[in-house]
């Protein structure tokens, strides 16, 4: 014990203290000397912007995303800050950096609501949201977007009906409309998907209300079939006859040749791949 006590010195504890310090402001110092002075330090505005597009011509997305973000801050009042603020969205997207994408259009609409590129602003955020939904992976793998999480298909879908009700007249209309009509029969889609899941699990319940909910909320997309085959099912099932009748009624005088009454609910085409 004794011998402990002797060997013990709070003059080496705080050396090593001090040591350590030392070496951890080394290696920032080292860090700091290695990223260098910034080129851009003296810029114009115009240089800045001119820079950020000859980067993004060359499709080195990174470099104009700092560019831009460099000209935004130090230029946060000249036209080339709100020009910067347009792209940068556009320039995240890009980049792969689809969270910073859909940040910088939500900034944009907010600060500029009535800016004539707004209609732009929309599509693109639309656009960011659509094509997270398809996703690469399920392009590849052939997997159904409608047993995908719909957060994605909801936000596009409510950008791009924002800008085809707001500005009818723009030239992203078009374009918008049809992947519209998509994210409609994409949305129903994943709806009568649960409604399915549900007969399947013996929820027939659940599975009624998917399909009713389906059937009210997208009453044009081609899965109302489905939808209303999944009705007549899940009444059947549940003993609750004149339900099933009157969804019969229904069924029959808008799809008198459906293919359910002979197929039931084993899927033969995805409507999903004719996109």
């Amino acid at each position: 014990m004794m011998r402990s006590l002797a060997g013990f010195s709070p003059f080496s504890a705080f050396f090593r203290l001090l040591l350590a310090l030392f070496v951890v402001t080394l290696l920032s110092a080292c860090g700091t000397m290695d990223q260098g002075p910034d080129e851009t330090a003296n810029w114009s505005a115009s240089k800045l912007y001119g820079e950020a597009k000859d980067a993004q011509a060359d499709g080195t997305w990174d470099k104009a995303a700092k560019y831009l973000e460099k000209l935004e801050s130090r230029f946060p009042y000249g036209r080339y800050a709100q020009q910067a603020q347009l792209e940068l969205g556009y320039v995240y997207w890009k980049s792969g950096e689809a969270g910073s994408a859909l940040a910088a259009c939500d900034r944009f609409i907010k600060l500029h609501p009535n800016h004539p590129a707004v209609d732009y602003v929309y599509y693109l955020k639309g656009l960011i949201n659509f094509n997270e939904d398809l996703g690469f992976a399920g392009y590849v793998s052939s997997q159904d977007p409608t047993e995908r999480d719909p957060k994605a298909a909801r936000e596009s879908f409510d950008a791009l009906r924002e800008l085809v009700s707001r500005f009818p007249n723009s030239k992203y209309t078009p374009d918008a409309t049809k992947r519209l009509n998509y994210l409609v029969n994409a949305m129903a889609s994943q709806e009568v998907h649960v409604a399915r899941y549900y007969i399947k699990r013996g929820a027939y319940i659940a599975a009624a209300n998917r399909a009713q909910f389906a059937i009210k909320t997208y009453p044009d997309a081609p899965a109302i079939e489905e939808a209303l085959f999944i009705l007549v099912t899940a009444y059947d099932k549940l003993g609750m006859n004149d339900l099933r009748d009157d969804a019969d009624r229904v069924m029959h005088k808008s799809f008198p040749d459906s293919r359910y009454y002979r197929d039931g609910l084993e899927r033969k085409v995805a409507w999903w791949k004719l996109w």
